[in-house]
This record gives C-alpha cells, sequence and structure tokens, in this order.
C-alpha cells in the first residue's frame, strides 16, 4: 500500500488549463472518488497519475518515489476504462494473463495467479470464452481482473461502470467495496455520479468546472457541510437561501427578503460572519418537516403551497412555492403504506427545520 500526493500540478490540453496548481494526498490503502462535473480534468489528472500523460509542472508521489517523470511500464500503477479495453481476439484466461506474460513470468505461475483471480472474480466458468460472449458485468469484472492480478501499489478506475444499467452498477458498487477491503490496494475512482461516489468511498474530493479541487472530505462530511454552493448542489439535492446575517453574537439568523428571519447554527464564527453581511446558506429537502397542522419544537418554521408532487417510491419531493417567489424543495421518508395525513396541490403546508440542519456556506 502506497498513498498518492499531487504537488502543484499543472497541465494545459490546446490552449486551455486543465489541472490548475493541484495539490492534492490519497492515502495509502484507501477507497479514494473523485468526483467532478464532465470535463473538469478528472480523466486527465488519473492518466496524468499513470503517466499516459506529462504534467507541464509540479509533481507526483507514490509513496516516498517521486514518480512525475517515470515511464509508464515502470510505474506500479493499473487503470480501468470506461469501455474496459479488452483483447476482442483473445478469450477470458489471456485477457488477464497479458500483463503476466509480458514480465515473463514462468507458465506456471501464470496459471495460479490467474485461476485465483477467475475464482475471486466469478468467472471460473468462462475460462475460454472471448470477451464479446460476455456480458458487460462479466467483461468489467474481467477488465477489473486484468488491472488485478500483478498487483499493483495503485489502482485507477476511470467511471468502469458507466456502461452498465442501474441495478447492475449498484451490485458491481457493492463488489468493488468487498475487493478493495480484501486487497487493501490504494484505489481511485473517478465519477461525476453522486450516487457511485458517496457509495463507494472511504474519502472524496470535488473538483470544479476549473479543474480545482474545491472539498476533500468523508463523504458524510461533504454531504453533510458543503463549504461552497458548488459542492453544496453538486453532491446531493439542497435548497440555497441568500440574507443577511443578523444578531451573530447573541443568537445568529438569517434574513431573507420577503421571507423573515431565521435562526441559524455558527459552530465556528469566522472573521467575515458579521451582521449585516450578505451569505448563503444549504437546507438539505430531507431535513425539512412538512405538514398542514402545526407542530412545536422546531427553531424554524415558513409556510408555501405545494406546486408539485413526485413520488420516489422511497420518498416523495414536495416542490413549494413560497410568499416571495421561492421555491423550495422537501423529500418526506414514506414510512407508511396509509399516511395519515395526505399532502396534496395546492395545499398550503408549513416547513419546518431545526436551526443545526442549515449550514453556512463559505462561497
Amino acid at each position: 500500500m502506497r498513498s498518492i500526493k499531487l504537488k502543484k500540478l499543472t497541465k494545459s490540453l490546446n490552449g486551455g488549463t486543465i489541472i490548475r496548481d493541484m495539490d492534492l494526498h490519497i492515502p495509502a490503502g484507501k477507497f479514494f472518488a473523485l468526483l467532478g462535473p464532465s470535463g473538469c480534468g478528472k480523466t486527465t489528472l488519473l492518466r496524468l497519475i499513470a503517466g499516459l500523460e506529462k504534467s507541464d509542472s509540479g509533481q507526483i508521489f507514490l509513496g516516498d518515489n517521486d514518480i512525475t517523470e517515470w515511464p509508464i511500464h515502470e510505474r506500479p500503477v493499473n487503470i480501468v476504462f470506461q469501455n474496459y479495453a479488452l483483447f476482442p481476439h483473445l478469450d477470458v484466461f489471456d485477457n488477464i494473463a497479458y500483463s503476466l506474460k509480458l514480465k515473463k513470468l514462468p507458465k506456471i505461475v501464470i496459471e495460479q495467479k490467474v485461476l485465483k483471480i477467475l475464482e475471486a472474480f466469478g468467472l471460473e466458468n468462462h475460462i475460454y470464452k472471448l470477451t464479446s460472449q460476455l456480458s458487460g458485468g462479466q467483461q468489467q469484472r474481467v477488465a477489473l481482473a486484468r488491472a488485478i492480478v500483478n498487483e499493483p501499489a495503485l489502482l485507477l478506475l476511470d467511471e468502469p461502470l458507466a456502461a452498465l444499467d442501474f441495478k447492475l452498477r449498484e451490485k458491481m458498487l457493492i463488489e468493488l467495496i468487498e475487493l478493495q477491503d480484501k486487497l487493501k490496494t490504494t484505489l481511485v475512482y473517478v465519477t461525476h455520479d453522486q450516487f457511485e461516489a458517496l457509495t463507494v468511498a472511504d474519502q472524496m474530493a470535488i473538483m470544479n468546472h476549473r479543474g480545482e479541487i474545491e472539498q476533500i472530505g468523508t463523504p458524510k462530511e461533504i454531504y453533510e457541510f458543503p463549504n461552497s454552493s458548488f459542492v453544496a448542489k453538486f453532491v446531493g439535492t439542497t435548497n440555497i437561501l441568500q440574507g443577511k446575517l443578523q444578531n451573530v453574537e447573541v443568537e445568529p439568523e438569517i434574513e431573507i427578503n420577503g421571507l423573515g428571519n431565521f435562526k441559524i447554527h455558527i459552530p465556528q464564527k469566522k472573521e467575515w460572519m458579521k451582521d449585516g453581511n450578505e451569505v448563503m446558506i444549504s437546507l438539505r429537502p430531507e431535513k425539512i418537516f412538512i405538514s398542514k397542522k402545526e407542530v412545536k419544537n422546531f427553531s424554524n418554521t415558513l409556510k408555501g403551497t405545494v406546486q408539485s408532487i413526485v413520488y420516489h417510491g422511497r420518498s416523495t419531493q414536495y416542490n413549494i412555492l413560497l410568499k416571495n417567489g421561492m421555491r423550495i424543495q422537501v423529500f418526506e421518508q414514506n414510512e407508511e403504506h396509509f399516511p395519515q395525513e395526505v399532502i396534496d396541490y395546492d395545499n398550503e403546508v408549513n416547513l419546518y427545520w431545526q436551526k443545526e440542519n442549515t449550514v453556512i456556506l463559505e462561497k
């Protein structure tokens, strides 16, 4: 197991900067997800680490070794691409054995390693099939097995599940988690899918459109405590409310134009948090309680009118129009077959939330 460190890494393509002075530490033995919108530089970053492309400036460290100038064949790094890049003219055994044969390992050693990993991936019954005869999930397993069989210090996955349907993707995500836990290999998983990143990662980094890292943390830290409106909106769904700070030194509130004052929580006061300053807060839809009834024991309450309802199975999404023209989303968990309170279109409802469920965004 070895960690990855990037120091001031920069890469430009076609006159535009893709990666900009990036500093990043990926701990050894972790399942690390790199999440960001399409075109933000995620794949370019993987290709730089793998040695498929050369950076303009900066350094790449694998453990204590500076591998910035190492050629690709000397790096103990493997990468699995979105399209798997399997050899169509080779069967499953030879696809997996390919890198071992390049190393000129003894035939018996190659056979032992390949058979062991075939069994681990549940592919032992497909050993002599061409990859074109396999399902999408089986092809993905072959690509992973081929990448892992020579025991790399680092495994890079570039949107490896993008071509799979939702149910198979869910199943493969669980298998990836179990595989990483068994191998303890440092694994970097690139995706633009927040569900995948939140599911698999021990830690994750969020990249913006400028090729910069917005935030690093555990999935829970990033979801519950986003540091910017970009992270709050990109990871999950949220309501962004804008207003002015009030009573910062006593009982902090945000004054929202046309709605009034609402209590907020400031766990750690910062210099820019002063009365009258404009701020944005994030309020996740599932943190809001919705009812047509009057309810006590909440820090904040707000009235609105139901504009639309979307049934998601596990939850119901309500889109609420407020009196100042803003719209706010609420997610309600569907816990009962026959709920006592039915909320319908055009109903006037009360929205309730605790001040601790608001997060002040720094940018």
